[in-house]
């Protein structure tokens, strides 16, 4: 799933090519994209892109007084076009989602791989329409996002740390695989109770999630769409890595399984080289 970098990444990469050009069409292409039907997205042809900005993983495009918004959820992706085909595509067919064509006939295509969709495309006058960014925590790399800020969102919470950074109405943009990243960083276990956190705790956590999210930023800043994906993946110390050495200790990552996801860390740097339980596994091994 794109996280909080690699949607900025992107957001700085449409900013480069999208700003003052003017929209010929936009397609949609399979029918669970478009959340919204008023405006209808023809309202888009003709007018030009004025900004784009995110609202954590939420990428906003500005066109004139509309927001074309998109959350890419887990399978989604951008993917950047010099030219297209002269024969629009079939709506339903392969992972196209949505087509947006610039006059100079460029654009983009959004994607979404499998069978489970959830990418999101609205068209609104406020992005505070949306369900999903009204509720939004605050941005993790916003100047005003200080350490008593973040101690203080902690301050309200009773369970475990991973599910707190996970949370998008606590803290914008940080999703699975940032989480795990974040937690490694900090030398803490993502089992680790909100309640338990003390001020030296707090510290070490806040200090890992600003230098992992913008180390991340940094590493994207100046790719193109394409290569984003491939980055993150090369980025990861923990996530993604289970049965591999860490790269700080050498110590095997470990992964605990849930029902749609899964968490990677290091028991030596994390947990006191003790196992987290992982019911998935414990209910096989019966």
């Amino acid at each position: 799933m794109p996280e909080l970098p690699e949607v900025e990444a992107l957001r700085v990469f449409l900013d480069d090519h999208l700003v003052g050009k003017e929209i010929a069409r936009v397609l949609p292409l399979a029918i669970s994209v478009l959340k919204t039907y008023d405006p209808p997205l023809t309202a888009l042809t003709g007018g030009t892109v004025t900004a784009v900005d995110r609202h954590g993983k939420f990428l906003d495009i500005e066109v004139g007084p509309l927001h074309l918004v998109t959350h890419l959820a887990r399978a989604g992706w951008l993917r950047w076009q010099d030219s297209f085909p002269a024969t629009p595509p079939r709506p339903g067919k392969g992972p196209l989602a949505l087509r947006t064509v610039l006059s100079g006939g460029d654009g983009f295509d959004l994607t979404e791989m499998g069978t489970t969709k959830r990418l999101s495309v609205h068209l609104v006058h406020d992005p505070a329409e949306i369900p999903g960014v009204a509720r939004l925590g605050p941005d993790p790399l916003a100047g005003s996002f200080d350490r008593d800020t973040f101690a203080a969102l902690l301050g309200g919470e009773r369970r475990r740390i991973k599910g707190a950074l996970r949370d998008q109405s606590l803290i914008a943009g940080i999703g699975n695989a940032y989480s795990d990243e974040i937690l490694h960083v900090a030398k803490m276990s993502p089992f680790k109770p909100t309640t338990g956190l003390g001020e030296d705790d707090i510290t070490r956590l806040y200090t890992a999630l600003r230098t992992t999210l913008g180390d991340a930023v940094a590493r994207s800043s100046g790719l193109t769409a394409g290569k984003l994906k491939a980055e993150k993946k090369s980025g990861m110390r923990v996530h993604g890595r289970t049965g591999l050495p860490c790269p700080v200790c050498g110590d095997t990552i470990l992964e605990v399984s849930f029902r749609d996801s899964s968490l990677q860390y290091c028991p030596t740097c994390q947990t006191g080289g003790r196992p987290l339980a992982d019911r998935r596994l414990s209910r096989l091994l019966k």
